[in-house]
């Protein structure tokens, strides 16, 4: 299980307390130094059954700057992928990427649901 994060982001901590508290093991990852690729984005998009629209971090200022509220509309599923692999401020966090799915942004009541599924 990976659980990609921004260390200063709070609901990220928040989600890193619980996930604590549940006693997963996990792999952690900062979204900044280590930025997901297209692939991996690409896989976790695929698996995660949400449209793509919600992998990115609409309330971020990266997002506000590029005006992309405007633009993704626009773009295409390659051309908003290959966006968010270009910057980890981008994406919508914490993800939490598990073997049969993956969690954007952190909602308890999803995060159990998915443990619960990878018991």
């Amino acid at each position: 299980m990976k659980f990609i994060h921004y260390p200063k982001c709070s609901t990220c901590q928040k989600a890193k307390k619980w996930l604590d508290e549940q006693g997963v093991e996990y792999e952690e990852r900062n979204i900044v130094t280590q930025n997901p690729t297209a692939k991996e984005l690409t896989e976790w998009y695929q698996r995660s059954g949400l449209p793509l629209k919600r992998f990115f971090n609409t309330s971020g200022l990266k997002y506000k700057e590029l005006n992309l509220k405007e633009k993704l509309a626009g773009m295409s599923e390659e051309e908003q992928i290959a966006l968010l692999a270009s910057d980890g401020m981008l994406v919508k966090r914490p993800v939490l990427v598990c073997e049969n799915t993956v969690k954007v942004g952190f909602k308890e009541a999803d995060w159990k649901e998915a443990l619960q599924k990878e018991a």
